[in-house]
């Protein structure tokens, strides 16, 4: 059924999905990889983090890890 939408303010979509009016089917799909060594991922203030020696092993033999597709 048509929608009557009032007035709005959208700032920022970070992933994800907005739907106004018909649908049908949504399918929002994502996929993402990060290799991230000690305290490579610390976010915050006044983070404070001590490492001695690290090694970060990225390598990915693999071809496919997470297939996207079949959007309808």
């Amino acid at each position: 059924m048509p929608s009557i939408v009032g007035p709005i303010k959208i700032n920022s979509v970070g992933g994800g999905v907005i739907n106004f009016g018909d649908s049908f089917y949504l399918s929002p799909k994502s996929a993402s990889k990060s290799a991230n060594g000690a305290g490579g991922n610390n976010n915050g203030d006044f983070s404070n983090t001590n490492t001695g020696f690290n090694i970060t092993n990225s390598v990915d033999p693999d071809a496919v890890d997470q297939i996207i597709g079949g959007n309808a």
